[in-house]
């Protein structure tokens, strides 16, 4: 007996059970269940395939998003979700279910329900458009770093709190909220002067120095002392998903990320892609990148010398790594 008989045997001689001594137990293996009842209904060609892999379907948890190049395959997709759904007794909740279309998409029915269909959705926390643009959910997420820092209004306007806690107490409570996700951020130039005003706008509320005084950022910037912008604490943790992936063998993360999907592009300059980013921010080619990567300690000081270049926001003007560090890098990946 394989595995797929003795998971569907165990499933319906738990789900039905009461609580009880079966309780922790079906608790225990539920997200086995689910993974099974999942992969059962999404064994099929319909999907998005990248690097000659048909993907489909994305789960996390009892999250799961569907895939599909077509309306038509994302109907079967979806029917066939809900037909394994019933055989185990989980049901799907129409009124949870959300489609988003890169192009224009009519209203679905399921069994006379009528399906939300949007623009965007929020998945795990982040904003998904359907234009596929970081730019949004970087907008997102400064204005919940503007709530959150007023929110500090009280402890920052303490007297008897030393400036250099204050400035503590703002990356330990801000700076997380803002680069929640940012791992998979394809950051722009114009998201990047979004992401330098906010940390001044924080820097600036937490001296209260108003706009309209006539201080420069710099001195701002003097004043606060901070190790590293905000926008190069982002760049630290993207190139460090980067390294990561590059180390692991093969993977759906790392298929997504060095992949290329089958098709057609539309006329016109490219998009700007999330490995276009980490390459301009290091200046170096993806051959070099690679080998840096590869090795951890290689990796490290990539990392280490390029956020410490974003240490300074002067003008909206940043000191790039250069060729000196890539050379640096090159030596040290050789032993020389």
């Amino acid at each position: 007996m394989d595995m797929d008989m003795e998971l569907n045997m165990d499933m319906e001689q738990l789900i039905g059970s009461k609580l009880g001594k079966e309780y922790d137990k079906a608790v225990y293996c539920l997200p086995a269940y689910l993974t099974y009842m999942q992969n059962s209904s999404c064994e099929s060609q319909a999907g998005i395939k990248i690097a000659g892999r048909n993907i489909n379907s994305l789960r996390y948890a009892a999250d799961t998003t569907l895939m599909a190049e077509s309306e038509e395959e994302l109907k079967n997709l979806l029917m066939r979700m809900k037909e394994e759904s019933a055989k185990y007794g989980p049901k799907l909740n129409i009124k949870k279910t959300k489609i988003m279309a890169t192009g224009p998409i009519t209203s679905w029915q399921i069994e006379g329900e009528e399906m939300e269909a949007g623009r965007d959705f929020t998945f795990l926390g982040s904003m998904i458009t359907a234009d596929g643009d970081s730019s949004h959910e970087i907008k997102r997420r400064l204005l919940l770093g503007r709530k959150a820092m007023a929110n500090l209004d009280s402890i920052l306007k303490s007297r008897d709190i030393t400036l250099p806690t204050k400035v503590r107490i703002v990356k330990a409570m801000v700076s997380p909220v803002v680069m929640y996700g940012s791992e998979s951020w394809t950051i722009k130039k114009a998201d990047r002067q979004r992401i330098d005003a906010f940390e001044l706008w924080c820097w600036r509320r937490l001296l209260r120095v108003p706009w309209t005084a006539r201080r420069s950022n710099l001195s701002i910037l003097k004043e606060i002392s901070p190790e590293c912008s905000l926008e190069g604490q982002i760049l630290k943790l993207r190139l460090q998903y980067f390294g990561h992936l590059r180390r692991r063998e093969d993977s759906l993360e790392k298929t997504l990320m060095l992949g290329k999907m089958e098709g057609t592009r539309r006329r016109g300059r490219p998009r700007m892609r999330w490995l276009d980013s980490v390459l301009e921010a290091t200046s170096m080619s993806l051959t070099k990148l690679r080998e840096a990567v590869e090795d951890r300690s290689a990796g490290r000081a990539l990392v280490h010398g390029v956020t410490k270049s974003r240490t300074r926001l002067n003008n909206k003007v940043y000191t790039h790594t250069g060729p000196g560090l890539e050379t640096k890098l090159q030596a040290r990946i050789l032993g020389t």
